[in-house]
């Protein structure tokens, strides 16, 4: 076996987190709440994030669930079925199934189709990634088609076991150092780091300067290396 490339879906082939982040702009703007300012309603919010991730997962029903919780936790009650409504329609964009590719990806997948063995990794709730992915006309590019409840170490040891991979032959392409490059580099995986700007902030983490990572600027630079 040659070179096998797994790579993730959000915000390293489509943009996703930025579409949450337009969600989070109208919420704060909507809430027009009368003593704190955007920064430390933004900092509630991610304390709200952080806790149903780890408890409810990922996902736009756990984001909305997030941003009811953290109305009822600003303003210390719960929230009305007209406030519930109002919420649902701020981030009804999120449930459907909308894809804006990152630039050249597609013409990059199908080019590094042609030399190389071509997989994706991506985690979420099953039903929803595969709407995005069904909707992003990329599948095809796809020897196999992995959607996981969490990226951790474990989660690549098995798909190492699972595939058959050599882990030196075998590289992870994302733009989170939490799920895409951290974990990969502990089960023996090569890795690509392609940083995202609207990379979700419970994504982001240090990487080893030590560590070989490769680190490109744009996901048509792959390219150049693979």
């Amino acid at each position: 076996m040659g070179l096998v490339l797994l790579f993730d879906a959000d915000d390293t082939l489509w943009e996703n987190n930025v579409r949450f982040d337009r969600v989070v702009d109208d919420f704060i703007a909507w809430l027009a709440h009368p003593t704190l300012d955007d920064a430390s309603i933004r900092a509630v919010l991610r304390d709200v994030e952080a806790a149903n991730t780890v408890t409810h997962g990922y996902g736009s029903r756990v984001f909305l669930r997030t941003l009811r919780d953290c109305f009822e936790r600003l303003h210390a009650r719960p929230v009305t079925d007209k406030e519930r409504r109002q919420i649902d329609e701020l981030a009804a964009a999120l449930v459907q199934h909308r894809v804006e590719l990152v630039p050249e990806v597609a013409e990059t997948l199908q080019e590094l189709g042609r030399r190389h063995e071509l997989a994706l990794l991506t985690k979420g709730v099953p039903e929803e990634q595969q709407g995005k992915l069904d909707a992003s006309g990329l599948a095809g590019h796809f020897g196999s088609i992995h959607i996981v409840a969490e990226k951790d170490v474990d989660t690549y040891r098995q798909l190492t076991a699972q595939l058959g991979l050599n882990p030196e032959t075998t590289w992870m392409i994302g733009n989170s150092p939490k799920s895409d490059i951290i974990p990969a580099r502990q089960a023996g995986w090569n890795a690509v780091f392609i940083p995202n700007e609207h990379t979700w902030a419970l994504e982001h983490d240090e990487l080893d300067p030590n560590d070989k990572v490769l680190q490109l600027r744009t996901f048509n630079d792959l390219l150049e290396h693979f």
